[in-house]
């Protein structure tokens, strides 16, 4: 077993992050139920807070004295991920859960795209781009997507660029710590303007369950996977594999909450399965940092 992981290093941290981008399409599907009781924004407040107690414990992250050039990149790390969170719920309340992801993955395919320096690479990126645009309704029979959800899937995915690059640069120092201190400053950031909207709802025993459900699929475990992957990636590769994540969000709405799709998007599925094939079958192996111990 040893000797397989030598031989395919590449193949553990594509596991890991295929384990996150399903464990927060399940999450946002519980998400969704929250949006009644405390709104999007609430949902993101809740979703952040209890996330960060979650990782606090784990990751422990005061053992680490991170210096002012690298604490400011986690800083900026962490109000990525927390805009992030809010802005996606904030789509999601206007647009299907597969067309939300879809759109918010203009922001790590622009990444992809910028690191790409081999043809093969620019395959996987067009099969990748062609199945997102299959995956939106743009035929003639389609329903006009709501102008604001728009916007705010497309916030989501600028953040989400920003998650990913200056998630990189803090997590090849400090890794899982790092999720934990970006969690807790996406915190500071989203839960006092939740706490203006909603007030004392946020505190509920009756969301709890819910909360905690939402907190651990969304943020606590799928981030704690993240770093670990995007630490052991390539930034290209990292990039592109989250193409991944339109088709997980589509087959999530369509399990979970009877979003029906259309046969072009049952194939743009296979399209965005290929590119994150592909891009992982032809990934070259490059010198990656490792985590402390």
């Amino acid at each position: 077993m040893r000797s397989w992981f030598k031989s395919y290093p590449v193949a553990v941290p594509i596991a890991s992050l295929t384990v996150a981008m399903a464990s927060f399409q399940l999450g946002a599907t519980v998400a969704k139920g929250l949006f009644p009781a405390v709104g999007a924004v609430g949902a993101a407040a809740l979703r952040l807070a209890l996330a960060t107690l979650m990782l606090l414990a784990v990751w422990r992250p005061w053992r680490v004295r991170p210096s002012l050039r690298e604490l400011r990149t986690i800083v900026i790390y962490g109000v990525a991920m927390g805009c992030m969170n809010t802005f996606f719920y904030l789509s999601l309340r206007t647009l299907p859960l597969g067309i939300s992801v879809a759109l918010e993955f203009t922001g790590p395919l622009a990444v992809a795209m910028a690191a790409s320096r081999r043809p093969v690479d620019f395959v996987w990126i067009a099969l990748a781009a062609l199945g997102l645009l299959a995956l939106l309704p743009l035929g003639l029979d389609s329903k006009p997507l709501a102008p604001a959800g728009v916007g705010f899937a497309l916030a989501a995915g600028l953040c989400w660029a920003l998650y990913i690059l200056f998630g990189q640069k803090a997590g090849a120092v400090h890794g899982g710590q790092t999720a934990a201190l970006g969690t807790l400053v996406g915190a500071i950031v989203i839960v006092p303007i939740a706490a203006a909207q909603v007030g004392a709802r946020l505190l509920s025993p009756a969301i709890l369950p819910a909360a905690l459900g939402v907190a651990l699929l969304s943020s606590a475990l799928p981030y704690s996977l993240e770093m670990f992957a995007m630490t052991r990636l390539p930034t290209r590769t990292f990039g592109v594999l989250m193409s991944l994540d339109p088709a997980l969000g589509a087959l999530a709405g369509l399990y979970f909450l009877g979003e029906r799709l259309t046969p072009i998007q049952w194939a743009a599925i296979v399209s965005i399965i290929l590119a994150s094939a592909g891009s992982a079958a032809t990934s070259r192996t490059s010198p990656r940092p490792s985590l402390p111990d």
